[in-house]
């Protein structure tokens, strides 16, 4: 093995090694719930970064690859993420809430108002996803990896929620404080939701391999032994099936235990402190703070569960890309700045007013069974499709 590459592993080993050490300092606290949870937040990012960067998962790149080169992969594995998800989150439920009873949601679950706004909102982000090029956890995935958009794309993401919070009141009051909160095992049982939901992704999956290029080309490799097993761990992109089924495991635990996955609560935070600092935001956001979804609050302490989960998935990014060979900064050009800035936007407004983002409203939605994370994956889509000739002309300026 060179000794750049040796250098690259070591510091790559270092930092999961410095996570890991911070994760299990913070979650054996003794008597301390809330720094267990700290601790735990820490470790399920890291692991959420990791499947990430190695599976190069992205839900723009993935129906872009789908829809421009007729590769299935990327788009599959979302789907069994959603799959596997929607399975350990009905058990985790099941066992809380044995009945669906109408008047009762799952605690903390992302099981958002179903209005126009929402709609709005989710085509704003699916259009911001394709003008910068990914969704807000590839960016902080590829921050690791040096990406030179990433940086504009997330400092356009907290402009965005800035900008989200200032239309929040006349959205709120026309449309979104009569609009219904549906969570599906009200009107399907739990048996129903998840046939129903299963069902749904089987039909996207196959509607995928449709689309996906003929003949289905397998690649044999003929080296075998502990070098190729490396390879295959640590530098090849892991197969679909891998991807889908930690990312799903990992929503599942990470409800079970801390509570649903989301990676713009932090972000959000942060943007409505400085607004509220300078002076800037309402004197009420109406509403606000009573809907479930990744909350947004003035920050009272530098810890918190939605921030150390970022800082994981960050830096396992980096230090997965580091061992990999794939972390390749680079100077940004002006395309890069324009797109990270003006698609972070409406990501960020989009991800306001639609209380998450692709994790928080459309994974996590999906896997509670809230009719809001179909709403906004379906509007998400089409938002993505009208921003790819967009994309293409920003890639060939």
């Amino acid at each position: 093995m060179r000794p750049t590459v040796l250098r690259r592993s070591a510091l790559g080993l270092a930092v999961l090694i410095a996570l890991a050490i911070l994760a299990g300092v913070l979650h054996l606290s003794d008597g301390d719930a809330a720094r267990r949870g700290l601790g735990l937040s820490l470790a399920f990012g890291a692991a959420f970064g990791v499947v990430l960067q190695r599976s190069r998962f992205c839900f723009f790149c993935n129906t872009r690859d789908l829809i421009e080169r007729r590769d299935p992969r990327g788009v599959l594995a979302l789907l069994l993420a959603l799959a596997v998800g929607v399975v350990g989150y009905a058990l985790v439920i099941g066992a809380w809430l044995p009945v669906p009873a109408p008047e009762r949601l799952p605690p903390d679950a992302h099981i958002g108002p179903v209005s126009g706004a929402l709609a709005v909102a989710a085509f704003a982000f699916g259009l911001g996803m394709a003008v910068s090029g990914s969704c807000i956890s590839a960016h902080l995935y590829r921050l690791g990896e040096g990406s030179p958009t990433a940086p504009f794309a997330i400092a356009g993401t907290v402009a965005g929620f800035a900008a989200g919070f200032l239309t929040w009141n006349p959205l709120y009051l026309t449309v979104i404080s009569e609009a219904p909160v549906v969570w599906l095992p009200h009107h399907l049982g739990y048996a129903g939701t998840l046939a129903a939901s299963l069902a749904a992704l089987a039909l996207l999956a196959a509607l995928s391999l449709w689309r996906a290029r003929p003949p289905a080309s397998i690649a044999v490799h003929g080296s075998t032994g502990l070098s190729a097993l490396a390879h295959a761990i640590f530098v090849a992109r892991w197969p679909a099936a891998v991807a889908g089924l930690a990312i799903g495991a990992i929503s599942a635990a990470s409800y079970l235990r801390v509570g649903p996955l989301g990676v713009t609560a932090e972000i959000g935070s942060l943007a409505r402190s400085a607004a509220s600092g300078w002076g800037l935001l309402p004197e009420t956001l109406h509403g606000l703070d009573g809907f479930r979804g990744c909350a947004t609050v003035i920050k009272q302490a530098l810890l918190s569960e939605n921030g150390l989960f970022v800082l994981g998935l960050v830096g396992a990014s980096f230090a997965s890309a580091l061992v990999a060979g794939q972390f390749t900064p680079r100077r940004p050009r002006g395309r890069d700045v324009v797109a990270g800035l003006a698609g972070g936007l409406l990501m960020g407004w989009g991800a306001m007013t639609a209380l998450g983002c692709t994790v928080g409203v459309l994974l996590s939605g999906i896997h509670a069974g809230a009719l809001s994370g179909w709403v906004f994956l379906a509007a998400a889509f089409a938002g993505l499709l009208a921003g790819l000739p967009l994309r293409r002309r920003l890639a060939a300026g």
